[in-house]
């Protein structure tokens, strides 16, 4: 399920600690997790036609996908055109406390909408920190 911007702040912010619970119950497990991912592909085939290189996610990488949606708190937004979730995930300083439980949201959509197009995007926002940064920073303000 994805939730409609004009009252998806609603939504989120009615939700309780019991609702949060899959999703930051994944922050042990990231923690003591090596290895979110790995390319495959990139080579010929018995045919000789080269399969093009692509992610293949670890099980807690595809749970984080799954429960964000089931959750949900996947927003329907121009992620794309979304500046200033451009300039907080670029900034490997940046406080997440700072901002709302929702801009989070966005931000976390903002990654999983891209990692469509971008294959591989959620796997490195893994390996970076910055989806364990993020679950943190939720598990703090709840």
């Amino acid at each position: 399920m994805i939730l409609n911007e004009n009252n998806y702040i609603e939504t989120i912010n009615g939700f309780s600690k019991v609702d949060w619970k899959p999703l930051l119950d994944l922050i042990l497990e990231i923690e003591k997790t090596n290895n979110f991912g790995e390319m495959k592909g990139g080579e010929k085939n018995e045919e000789g036609i080269i399969i093009m290189p692509y992610w293949v996610e670890s099980t807690i990488v595809s749970r984080f996908h799954q429960i964000v949606y089931d959750l949900p708190i996947v927003i329907s937004f121009d992620w794309g055109s979304w500046n200033e979730g451009r300039k907080i995930v670029n900034d490997k300083n940046f406080n997440f406390d700072s901002i709302d439980i929702p801009t989070k949201c966005k931000i976390i959509t903002a990654i999983v909408r891209n990692d469509r197009f971008c294959d591989g995007a959620l796997v490195s926002a893994f390996e970076s920190g910055l989806i364990l940064k993020i679950l943190k920073s939720i598990e703090n303000q709840l």
